[in-house]
């Protein structure tokens, strides 16, 4: 039985891959836990899950590797295993038209799991969709797992793992190694934690810096009829990049909300308190980069419930980078449309509109001016980013939104 440990997670690391080649039992294998049951978490007050596990890696004393890794706390014979530490599993959806999800969760990656399954023909669209996502954000420290092994006989499964070689020449998944497993069966998990123990390192992180949260998720917490002495505030979650956060600290949100005055719409931030805050399955007073933690805020519960603040950037008061409701962008087209019948990607053409996500922000933009190599967008909904951020560039391909290119904040 795996149980939470106090440990905060101090890194993110992504699942993606095709729908049902197994990244939520490759997931429960690893932490016990999965994250598909919000109403149940929602009764227990703050302790919400984010689309997100966490599990903490241990390794028994005395063991060679890689069988002495573990996520058992204690061995067979009773004796404790040592933590090396504790990590988060953001899972990417899988369902091709929530790339835009998929690629505003890689915001808050610092590694990924590329799961393909040994029982199908490499690689599926959303595979080849889903590492060129990693590609293009520059997530570089990937494993493959390779799952489902134990429904295949070894010829075929030498012949996928040539597959997923083949298919992964030329990209940034390259070099990363590729592990057999079954997360049904739980074999080879202890080689698959020796690679991300390897290939996914902790990120150095600087404290110091200004304070900076990207915003996944939010949620109203109350349950329908509670009155209003005993209303809790709402609740933000995602992912600490810089710095750190402390209970009572004041926060700001950007872009915040809309705010109508003589009929003149405008973006205003939003400030509230931090009134708790949890990490890793436990109230904690201070939360620091990496992993996902859940901020109870000071705000009305009807400004956060259903995700309504995704995608918002929270942070210490007049630190966040400028609200943009249009921007310039340099634009780097991909050469084929990722996904569908891998067209041509044309040339962005001025007038067209665009989905855009920015770091955990999915916004449309109308193209007002393009040249080769740059584009300005003026904004449905603008987004709080700093220069330099990277913007996934969707266009629509028939009826879905597909990823052409990625651009750099100017």
């Amino acid at each position: 039985m795996v149980t939470q440990n106090p440990q905060q997670p101090e890194v993110n690391i992504g699942l993606v891959g095709h729908v049902d080649h197994g990244k939520t039992t490759l997931v429960q294998a690893l932490s016990g836990s999965w994250t598909d049951q919000h109403s149940e978490e929602m009764k227990r007050g703050i302790s919400i899950r984010l689309g997100y596990a966490d599990a903490t890696f241990r390794k028994t004393p005395g063991e060679e590797p890689p069988e002495c890794y573990t996520v058992e706390e204690t061995t067979e014979d009773g004796e404790d295993t040592e933590v090396l530490r504790t990590v988060s599993f953001v899972d990417a959806p899988g369902h091709e038209t929530l790339m835009a999800t998929m690629l505003s969760g890689a915001a808050i990656m610092d590694g990924a799991i590329l799961l393909v399954s040994a029982t199908e023909d490499v690689p599926q669209a959303q595979t080849a969709e889903h590492l060129m996502a990693l590609d293009i954000i520059g997530i570089e420290n990937i494993v493959i797992a390779q799952n489902k092994v134990d429904l295949v006989d070894r010829e075929r499964a030498l012949d996928n793992y040539e597959q997923i070689k083949e298919f992964v020449k030329g990209t940034v998944a390259e070099d990363a190694p590729i592990v057999p497993v079954s997360a049904q069966q739980e074999v080879n998990l202890d080689l698959l934690i020796e690679a991300i123990e390897e290939e996914i390192p902790t990120p150095e992180r600087d404290e110091t810096e200004d304070s900076q949260m990207y915003v996944a998720r939010s949620f109203d917490i109350n349950r329908p009829g509670t009155t209003w002495e005993d209303l809790s505030g709402g609740v933000i979650g995602g992912s600490v990049v810089a710095g750190k956060l402390e209970a009572d600290d004041e926060i700001e949100l950007r872009p915040g909300r809309e705010v109508e005055e003589e009929g003149q719409t405008e973006w205003r931030p939003i400030t509230t308190e931090i009134r708790s805050l949890q990490a890793g399955g436990n109230m904690v007073d201070e939360v620091r980069p990496g992993g996902l933690c859940g901020v109870g805020t000071g705000l009305d519960p009807s400004l956060t419930k259903g995700d309504a603040l995704a995608g918002q950037l929270a942070g210490e008061p007049g630190t966040l980078p400028p609200t943009r409701e249009q921007f310039t962008m340099d634009v780097e087209l991909l050469d084929r449309v990722v996904g569908g019948d891998q067209d041509d990607v044309e040339e962005i053409s001025t007038g067209e509109p665009l989905m855009l996500t920015v770091g955990t922000a999915t916004t449309v933009g109308a193209v007002t001016s393009a040249r080769t190599g740059e584009a300005e967008v003026s904004l449905k909904r603008p987004v709080c980013a700093a220069e330099g951020a990277k913007i996934a560039i969707n266009r629509r391909v028939g009826a879905r939104w597909r990823l052409i290119g990625i651009g750099t904040l100017k």
